[in-house]
């Protein structure tokens, strides 16, 4: 049986006030977390939500979860995860213009993780009427509104 994780990060300006957010799916019940920084990037919160998810489902004790379906609605993610990566790596983390690779830290600890799990990567359309999604997006929303309060 796999486990489906939705996931979505965003910020007001960018960069600015961010949210992240994530939903994990399994044997019918959801458990939703979310949170939020001061002054990030779009970017870095979506690979917040991706890298938070992953590690509360790595941190299970009792067992370790099967397959995992990751929905995201980041190109940056997805493609970052399964296609660019491979070339940072060879590259000592630097871009094909022989730049540093942005977000290094989160996509460190996203990849160290994700060669622990089996994972199974999709991009969805983000605001295209996908129920969890756009559940994830609100709480990325609310989560930004929170943010900016406390600022």
């Amino acid at each position: 049986m796999s486990i489906d994780v939705y996931t979505d990060g965003g910020c007001s300006g960018n960069p600015g006030p961010g949210g992240w957010a994530y939903i994990i799916v399994e044997r019918g019940s959801r458990k939703t977390v979310s949170g939020g920084e001061d002054y990030t990037t779009n970017n870095r919160m979506e690979l917040t939500a991706v890298l938070e998810a992953l590690k509360c489902l790595s941190s299970r004790e009792m067992r370790k979860p099967g397959k995992i379906r990751i929905f995201t609605d980041s190109q940056y993610v997805q493609k970052g995860i399964t296609l660019w990566i491979t070339s940072w790596l060879r590259n000592g983390w630097k871009t094909s213009s022989k730049k540093p690779v942005k977000n290094k830290d989160l996509w460190m600890g996203l990849h160290a993780i994700a060669e622990t799990l089996d994972l199974e990567w999709h991009w969805l359309k983000g605001h295209a009427g996908d129920e969890i999604n756009e559940l994830c997006d609100a709480r990325v929303q609310e989560e930004i509104a929170n943010t900016r309060r406390r600022a």
